[in-house]
């Protein structure tokens, strides 16, 4: 199977754009882009979401007691862009308020879900990581996704 065919295929399944963030004792507040997200179970309340073995947070995310994932506005497309750039993962305060769990929630998220991590499975060139959510905020707004390569909304 050729790599960029499969990756190609996999850009045809449009997904929601998520922050995942995390409170470090050494590097402060991280946030990091991700459309790996998805729901695992409703009793426990289990979501999920993967990390490439590559990534310059790896231990820090894998490791951590809790974390959080806020799921983006179409009017956050922006900060999807800015947290995604490799090096570019320390959180700006302007973007975020402390989460219940010490985790940064972001200002204005459709959803922010406060995790405690459950588990972290191996899953080839990335780490699944499953979160128990301990506590949710929800607001009306229109999500933004991700498509054939390149941000969209719902119309």
């Amino acid at each position: 199977m050729d790599s960029s065919q499969f990756r190609q295929a996999l850009g045809s399944f449009a997904t929601g754009i998520c922050l995942v963030t995390v409170k470090d004792d050494t590097l402060g507040s991280l946030a990091m882009t991700v459309n790996s997200f998805s729901s695992v179970s409703l009793e426990p309340a289990l979501v999920l979401w993967s990390i490439q073995n590559s990534s310059d947070h790896l231990q820090i995310y894998t490791e951590c007691p809790h974390f959080g994932i806020s799921i983006l506005t179409a009017e956050q497309a922006e900060l999807s862009t800015h947290y995604a750039q490799r090096g570019g993962h320390s959180a700006l305060e302007e973007h975020f308020v402390e989460g219940p769990s010490g985790e940064p929630r972001l200002i204005g998220a459709h959803v922010h879900f406060t995790c405690a991590t459950h588990a972290v499975y191996p899953g080839g060139d990335h780490q699944i990581i499953v979160g128990e959510v301990l506590d949710m905020t929800m607001q009306d707004a229109a999500p933004l996704v991700f498509y054939g390569g390149g941000y969209r909304s719902l119309s």
